[in-house]
Parts: structure tokens; sequence; C-alpha cells
């Protein structure tokens, strides 16, 4: 309960901190800018480029729009959970390609030279790019895949999401000692019975850190194509229509980063429950 204790209130100091550090920027910045150690050092803005802290979070309570019954918090957190089920099904979906992928390069060594640098270099390709390829993809096939903006922001998710899965399964799985698969081997045990009982538990270690940063991934491909995509109902969407309006009401933009934030946490707080779950039977000495 302690380290529990810790953890919870050094999370809540790095906010603190970072809050402080922001309103003391405001208050003590350089004027005009300068140089730091050969560093640029960014001139100290006013209140419409750079609002305090206590306007963003004021500005949850406000209506969205001026006489509308709905308020900034509702808008927001209705579009998180949208983009939150959007990332939680590209997850899924990347993590099992990631893992499909890692077992098919396990068992053949040719797939694995002819797929893995082509794995590499798509994580080079801008998905900023990506996501107005795909979408015009799909509505080159249909009228109705066209309406789906929502599958073009989950395909993009899963782009992102796989390769650390499969990279990190991969390693996990060749990385099983030979002393037990020769036990396996002794028992006449098929590769497929090898792999579900030594290789995957062997290889949990590797593929639990491989999950979080695929939950990272697709919170970052799903958030930037909605972004590009303008799709209508994520918390991209909203950073986008309120980036349109920072110029006359700057706290606004900032309630609609603080809800892609919050999905952030949320997923990082999923995997960490899958992490659990995983590594609940490890030895010690294993984790």
């Amino acid at each position: 309960m302690s380290k529990r204790a810790r953890r919870i209130t050094m999370f809540v100091l790095a906010f603190v901190f970072v809050a402080a550090a922001w309103e003391l920027y405001k208050a003590v910045g350089p004027k005009e800018g300068g140089e730091v150690l050969g560093m640029r050092i960014f001139a100290r803005t006013d209140d419409r480029a750079m609002p305090h802290i206590w306007d963003m979070f004021a500005r949850f309570g406000d209506p969205e729009v001026r006489g509308g019954e709905e308020s900034i918090f509702v808008v927001v957190l209705r579009a998180a959970w949208y983009s939150f089920r959007c990332s939680l099904l590209a997850f899924a979906a990347g993590s099992l390609l990631g893992i499909g992928l890692a077992v098919l390069m396990a068992r053949f060594r040719l797939f694995e030279r002819a797929l893995m640098p082509y794995l590499v270099i798509s994580q080079t390709v801008p998905i900023i790019v990506l996501a107005p390829l795909i979408f015009s993809l799909m509505a080159y096939q249909s009228r109705e895949l066209a309406e789906k903006t929502w599958l073009a922001a989950v395909l993009l998710g899963v782009f992102l999401a796989f390769f650390p899965v499969a990279m990190g399964t991969l390693r996990g799985l060749q990385q099983t000692p030979a002393a037990p698969l020769e036990l396996m081997d002794s028992y006449a045990a098929g590769w497929w019975k090898t792999l579900w009982k030594l290789r995957f538990p062997n290889a949990v270690p590797f593929i639990a850190p491989a999950l979080r940063l695929a939950g990272a991934a697709a919170v970052v491909g799903v958030t930037v194509s909605e972004i590009s995509l303008g799709v209508r109902f994520g918390v991209g969407r909203l950073i986008l229509s309120y980036g349109q309006e920072a110029t006359s009401d700057p706290p606004k933009l900032y309630t609609a980063v603080f809800g892609a934030a919050a999905l952030g946490l949320v997923m990082a707080a999923v995997v960490l429950f899958i992490d659990r779950l995983l590594m609940r039977n490890r030895p010690p000495e294993a984790v």
C-alpha cells in the first residue's frame, strides 16, 4: 500500500510540477527570448497564446457554444470515449496481428528474412500521409466504406500497434533456452505444442512491455488519423475544431488536449492491467 501511495503521489506531483513550470515561465520568462548554453529560449507569451492553467480547467464548466446546454466537459468526455473505443479496437487487432506475424517468423526463417525489412520500413512512413491514402482506397472500393472514417482511423492504429508486439514476441520466442527445448523434443512434442506449452510462457516477459508500446501507439495512430481525416466524433476532431478557435478562445483548445491526454492514461491503465494479468504467475527472478 505504501508503494502504491508513493506512485500516486509522484503521479500527482508530476502534474503539479508541469503546471508550476508553465506559470513560472509566464511570470519570469524572457520577454524577447534568447539563448542559454546554446539552446534557444522562446519568448514569454501573453494569455492569448499561453493561457493560465486555471483558465483551462474553468473552461470545462462552460457551454461548448454560446447558449448551448452541453458543457465542454461532456463534449470532450464523449469524444474521448469514442476515440478510446477505436484505440482499444486498434490495440486488440494490432496485438493479434503482431503475435501472428511473430509466430510465423519464428516457425519459418524464410518468412523472417522476407518480412523483417518490410516491417521495419513500414514504421518509417508518416501516418499523416497514410491516413488520406487509406481513406481514398476505402472510398474507391465503395461508398459505404467512404462513410466509415472511423475504420480508417482504426487501421492506422493497427498499423502502429502491431510492430512492437511483433518484435517483442519474436524476440521472446527466439530466446527460449535450449535445455527445455531438448526436453520437449525428448517427449516427442510437436512444434505447435512446444509453442503453446514452452515458447509462449517464456516470451511473456518480452510481450508485456511490447503491449505497453502498442497501447500508446494505438492511441497516437487513432488521434492523429482523426485530425488528418476529420473523424466527426473523435477527440482528434475536437482538437482540430477547437484549434480553429484558438485565437479567440485559447483555453478551449487545451480542454481537447486534456481529453486526449486522459485517453492515453486510460489506455495505459488497461495495458497495465493486461500486463499484471500476464505476469501474475511469473516467479520474481523471471519478472
